[in-house]
């Protein structure tokens, strides 16, 4: 990847269809989630319309899917298919994987394998989708292997629009998404990059404290509009975490280009906005300098 060829790095993409059509959510979900986001384009995007999508704006897209069938009963995509078809785009897709953390030894063992025969760069956790408490020592064999592969971890934090509206919200429980969960991660695995997916709301300060006092600790920006993020993480971007937050989408539900354009009115001074954009993502990638 010619980091210096791109203009953006979005570390948040979901992977929503496979191509034998199969869907990352049931209908259900889908439909819900469309509700709550409004998304302005299609909802299920295969790997290779998302590498042409991003392409054409010169921007890297960290792509994955979130394995949970322990928590939603449907059957997850394949990281592997995924891995192998990002492959196939080494230009402007960098494939994370995702393993059902209640899958014990045979999880670890698939982490290991999908960075290593598969060329994963990273590791997507849905602490509420996959219904599971991140600083549970049951999961600790699994962050030391991906620590050991030494690559990141990126977790959805906060409120999610899986399941929003709909009675009992389906069952997805919110406090499992809490992302003081995650300081005990970082603090006990300090090679771990550990990323605090998404504007934590109703833990947005939390998530502030954990990224300011960790240094193996990062938060991506995907999720929200940024006309909606809170005034204290626009004032903490600015200054103390200039160099520890990220440009993420969360497409399809919300595009690079609705994301970039709400945050060219954002109150961010010039000299940040290439660090998030790009700059931050491409160190913690391990990408290589950047222009």
């Amino acid at each position: 990847m010619d980091v210096n060829a791109l203009d953006a790095v979005d570390v948040h993409v979901h992977v929503e269809q496979d191509g034998h059509g199969c869907t990352s959510l049931d209908q259900e979900l889908l439909d819900a989630s469309a509700k709550y986001f409004h998304p302005d384009q299609d909802r299920t995007p295969t790997v290779e319309t998302i590498a042409e999508h991003y392409r054409a704006r010169r921007t890297a897209a960290v792509v994955f899917t979130v394995e949970a069938p322990a928590g939603t009963g449907h059957p997850p995509l394949s990281s592997e298919e995924i891995a192998d078809r990002a492959a196939e785009h080494p230009d402007v897709l960098i494939p994370f994987g995702s393993v059902d953390p209640h899958g014990g030894k045979a999880a670890v063992a698939r982490a290991r394998r999908l960075v290593t025969e598969h060329g994963v760069r990273g590791f997507k956790f849905h602490p509420s989708m996959q219904e599971f408490e991140p600083n549970d020592v049951r999961f600790y064999p699994l962050y030391e292997a991906i620590a050991e592969l030494g690559v990141p971890a990126l977790f959805h934090t906060g409120q999610t629009g899986i399941g929003a509206g709909l009675p009992g919200g389906r069952g997805i429980k919110l406090r499992y998404s809490n992302p003081m969960y995650l300081d005990d991660v970082a603090a006990d695995f300090p090679t771990l990059t550990v990323v605090l997916a998404h504007p934590s709301v109703p833990w947005q300060d939390e998530a502030i404290s954990i990224a300011t006092h960790k240094a193996n600790v990062y938060i991506d920006l995907s999720g929200w509009s940024p006309k909606y993020f809170p005034p204290q993480l626009v004032r903490a971007a600015n200054t103390m975490l200039r160099r520890k937050v990220l440009f993420g989408s969360d497409f399809p539900v919300i595009t690079p280009d609705r994301w970039r354009a709400d945050f060219d009115t954002l109150e961010i001074k010039d000299e940040v906005r290439p660090l998030i954009l790009k700059d931050n993502a491409v160190r913690m990638l391990g990408l290589g300098a950047s222009a």
